[in-house]
């Protein structure tokens, strides 16, 4: 595939980067590279199958000094987070770095290993244990922590210890309240279009180089695996509640509605060690990622960070996190979180006092500039998260999509409203023409903007295509953001070569099966073709034998609706368990398992409305 160097002002942007920024700053480096016990003699992890779900090696480029085509500051960030290997924080606490999107660390008890945050992948959490292990002896696992509610931080259970075994010996995993239901509940329901936006994100398709992924800020990339869960045995919910595993006494803070729905932080007073979760790392976090979900509270995010420095701050000599390198000492850390605290609060109420002056999201993200005593702190810089798109998602949690201006109310959508711009200006060789001197000048924004309307009206115009992908390139190569980055060059890849779909799993088959009866349920609303349904009036029952519950369904006015319990006459009884249900939901209707007591019209009904995701919709095409 054909790509450009970059242009004059995109190698200007960065003679400016280099000459501004703290680069003589090395302590990051040293904080990284403390405690190296060793890495993988074969940087390469493969699943049963043979197929590659990581290679750490395809990162070896990042060193020296940046190329003109990434942010140098972005490069730096790189070089930090494709370190990888097994290190130690502390004499009895252990993480492993740079196998996976995030950190997997190991607490040491009285007989074992107690695991924190295994991963994303089965293959890549069995692989950082074998690591440790290696180093510091086959200690059996005598418990595991999931810090919060996302992928990266539970996916890869399975293997760390086998759902049979984690049961048959008691295992103690700890997670904070509600983990379970959130974790689902957003890997389902919207997972199709999560993990499609995701695919860009994290530069999933892309090639690893200089003009390609060079690492999504937090981490290098997601890991390609199999994802899984060990069902949790203990829910935190409440502040100050201790919990010991193997000997070791664990201190928790709640901290919900932070970087996510469900998330605590923990000392570890034997260590004199904090855990900040995924609430204090090396860069500015997402207040709502690029790949789609609620939006965080950042003013909530704060007051925990808060009441972390006043709860832990005089008993904590180092502190460690879910992504990145620790930090340590207690002035240090303390100053840290605090200086993370600030950064939150500092847009949380400058983006609220310019929106109450009349400033929209989009005028607040311009002209919002960060203290330059936060600004020059490396940890501060939007490497995942930015302070654009989370100005942005603050003045969408308040105030929503609509910015007040009555002629932005009801606009056309994106394709109507591309071939009506095109028209008015004169065509699409016209738009084409002056996207060109745009992006000769520098001004790659407008460039993509129009080229947006002018493939959105032409799809298959040749000019306008390749125009539009040299200049996301060109955005792409300008970026301090991992994720920015990893957008543009993932839509001029599309642009260029088709779409390439989702590269990863939608949704694990151990994760669906964690989900409730009335979420299963709500799945299947979710996929219902409401026009073709809206003649349709249909009833069922579901009896899930293995739960003992009975539910009774209705699909009225293109809506199906579940309540437990059941209706005098329904026309149609299934009677079944929960996995062969889920086996419905995934179209198996020809195996055994399930008995049917009346009209089976009814059932083929229901599942002829029936609508699935598309994991290949278009993103830069219409």
């Amino acid at each position: 595939m054909r790509q450009n160097d970059p242009i004059p002002a995109i190698e200007e942007a960065h003679r400016h980067h280099l000459a501004t920024l703290p680069f003589d700053d090395e302590r990051d480096f040293e904080d990284a590279d403390r405690g190296f016990l060793g890495t993988l003699a074969d940087p390469v992890i493969r699943d049963d199958d043979g197929k590659v779900v990581w290679d750490a090696s395809t990162y070896d480029f990042i060193e020296g000094e940046a190329p003109t085509s990434v942010h140098p500051s972005l490069w730096r960030q790189s070089t930090l987070a494709a370190r990888h290997g097994l290190f130690e924080v502390v004499e009895g606490l252990y993480q492993v770095r740079g196998l996976d999107l995030s950190v997997m660390s190991l607490i040491e008890g009285d007989a074992g290993v107690i695991v924190v945050d295994p991963l994303i992948s089965k293959e890549t959490a069995a692989a950082a244990l074998a690591l440790y292990r290696e180093h510091r002896g086959d200690r059996p696992v005598t418990g595991m922590i999931y810090t919060h509610a996302h992928l990266d931080h539970f996916g890869g259970a399975l293997g760390i210890v086998s759902a049979e075994e984690a049961a048959e010996r008691g295992l103690p995993i700890i997670v904070p309240e509600g983990l379970v239901g959130h974790a689902v509940a957003e890997n389902v329901y919207a997972g199709t279009a999560m993990a499609r936006r995701a695919g860009y994100m994290y530069g999933a398709a892309l090639a690893r180089g200089p003009k390609g992924q060079v690492g999504a800020g937090l981490g290098q990339t997601t890991s390609t695996g199999h994802p899984g869960i060990v069902v949790p045995t203990h829910e935190v919910t409440a502040t100050g509640e201790k919990v010991t595993v193997d000997g070791v006494e664990l201190e928790f803070q709640m901290a919900p509605g932070t970087e996510a729905p469900a998330e605590f932080h923990f000392l570890v007073p034997r260590y004199a060690a904090l855990c900040m979760a995924e609430n204090v790392t090396h860069n500015l976090h997402n207040l709502l990622t690029l790949r789609g979900a609620l939006v965080r509270d950042p003013n909530i995010w704060a007051h925990y960070l808060t009441e972390a420095i006043q709860l832990f701050g005089d008993r904590a000599d180092v502190m460690f996190a879910s992504h990145h390198w620790p930090t340590w000492g207690r002035e240090r850390l303390v100053e840290y979180i605090g200086i993370q605290r600030d950064l939150y609060k500092y847009l949380h109420d400058q983006t609220l006092r310019m929106l109450n002056k009349g400033l929209t999201g989009a005028e607040i993200a311009e002209e919002m500039t960060l203290p330059p005593a936060l600004e020059k702190v490396w940890g501060t810089h939007g490497y995942y998260g930015s302070v654009s798109h989370n100005v942005k998602a603050i003045y969408q949690r308040y105030m929503g999509w609509f910015d007040g201006n009555p002629a932005r109310l009801w606009p056309h959508p994106p394709q109507a409203l591309a071939e009506r711009y095109v028209g008015a200006m004169g065509g699409v060789d016209r738009v084409v023409d002056l996207a060109r001197t745009a992006y000769d000048e520098g001004d790659l924004r407008w460039a993509a903007t129009l080229l947006d309307h002018a493939v959105f009206a032409a799809p298959d115009d040749a000019a306008a295509r390749e125009l539009y992908a040299d200049t996301l390139e060109q955005l792409a190569y300008g970026s301090e953001n991992g994720t920015w980055r990893s957008f543009f060059l993932s839509g001029a890849t599309e642009l260029r070569e088709g779409a390439f779909g989702t590269p990863t799993a939608t949704a694990a088959p151990d994760l669906v099966a964690q989900l409730s009866p009335e979420q299963i349920f709500d799945a299947i609303a979710i996929t219902v073709d409401g026009p073709s349904a809206w003649d349709l009036d249909l009833a069922l029952d579901v009896v899930l034998t293995d739960l003992g519950r009975r539910f009774h369904l209705t699909l009225r006015h293109g809506v199906l609706v579940a309540a437990e319990g059941s209706a005098r006459d329904v026309p149609l009884t299934l009677t079944l368990t929960k996995p062969r249900l889920l086996a419905v939901l995934a179209g198996d209707l020809a195996s055994p398992g399930i008995t049917t007591d009346g009209d089976p019209v009814v059932l083929e009904r229901l599942l002829g409305v029936l609508d699935p995701g598309d994991p290949e919709f278009e993103i830069v095409l219409p």
